[in-house]
């Protein structure tokens, strides 16, 4: 449904999600929570990062994560964890709250997994869901506040998050194997809405990678970069691929992301280059060829101007260093 630069840009950096949690509250009520890889399963097997959110149904709560003031979150609404801090929900926050690993039950007829708690009085349904990455670094999640809330009713979007939801919750209970890859895209379709807003809501001034992805033609650009970091790009394809003369694309880009495309490319190149050299047993010329350098001289000239040494050097004092 949603094909614009972050769609495309949320795709590249390889976040893939679910929703696993259907909450009933009753008044008063306030449990702790933090995301788990565990939980994260089916849908990824080996989540580093993870987004978590809450998208109320009906009801209310306050939402609050350590060292923030709390916000009140309503019906179409969602609070998104950029972090996956851990964090309190509730009617009130002033209570001792339960942690949510202690009241989860098992969905029925393979539903999602449920929680029921609460003293009985003013009810509030969410439904929770996650976006994961098995990357170590992703550009997105380095520009959000630990929480963010959208309105999704004022973005147009509650209708069919509720019909989506409707639609995967009977075909899960009906044993359709379609279904997880609708809860999936559920999750990227309200990260979309929710990270579209906060971008929207930025000041002209701001400068970075969401400045950057909110505006189409670097959005593209940026989105073209991350899906195919080892081709080899520059300034003047890259111009081609969004419609825009060399210098146009290169002023813009610079002006909102803070650094010509070129230079992004290569900073971005190493930090994954970095993450393969500390956690992988590749040779440095593979590592260099997945990111793009045919020859390992090339990579390695690189990675010392970046970083003050070679990748076979960096790589054995990280090592060291345990």
């Amino acid at each position: 449904m949603i094909l614009d630069a972050l769609g495309e840009v949320l795709r590249a950096v390889k976040m893939t999600g679910g929703v696993f949690l259907d909450t009933h509250f009753t008044a008063p009520w306030c449990v702790s929570a933090r995301f788990t890889s565990d939980q994260c399963r089916p849908f990824l097997t080996d989540a580093v990062q993870i987004i978590a959110y809450h998208y109320v149904v009906s009801g209310r709560m306050l939402a609050a994560v350590e060292g923030e003031s709390p916000f009140e979150v309503r019906a179409g609404e969602t609070v998104v964890l950029s972090r996956n801090d851990p964090h309190l929900l509730g009617s009130a926050l002033d209570m001792r709250p339960v942690g949510t690993e202690h009241l989860i039950q098992p969905g029925e007829r393979g539903g999602l997994a449920r929680i029921v708690h609460g003293g009985g009085g003013e009810p509030t349904r969410l439904i929770c869901g996650f976006l994961g990455s098995d990357e170590q670094r992703n550009p997105l999640i380095a520009t959000l506040p630990r929480m963010l809330k959208v309105d999704m009713v004022t973005a147009g979007s509650s209708d069919w998050i509720e019909a989506s939801l409707n639609f995967a919750l009977k075909g899960l209970q009906e044993g359709q194997v379609g279904s997880p890859a609708v809860m999936s895209r559920l999750s990227e379709l309200i990260f979309v809405e929710a990270v579209r807003s906060y971008a929207a809501s930025l000041v002209p001034e701001q400068k970075g990678w969401l400045a950057g992805m909110r505006d189409p033609a670097v959005g593209r650009a940026l989105a073209l970069m991350h899906a195919g970091v080892n081709l080899h790009w520059t300034a003047e394809q890259l111009a081609r691929e969004v419609a825009l003369s060399r210098s146009t694309f290169s002023d813009r880009f610079a002006g909102l992301v803070g650094m010509p495309p070129m230079r992004y490319l290569t900073a971005w190149r190493m930090q994954l280059a970095k993450e393969q050299l500390r956690s992988g047993h590749r040779s440095i010329a593979q590592v260099g060829y997945e990111i793009g350098y045919q020859a390992e001289e090339a990579f390695t000239r690189a990675f010392k101007r970046e970083f003050g040494m070679p990748p076979a050097a960096w790589r054995k004092a990280k090592q060291l260093l345990g």
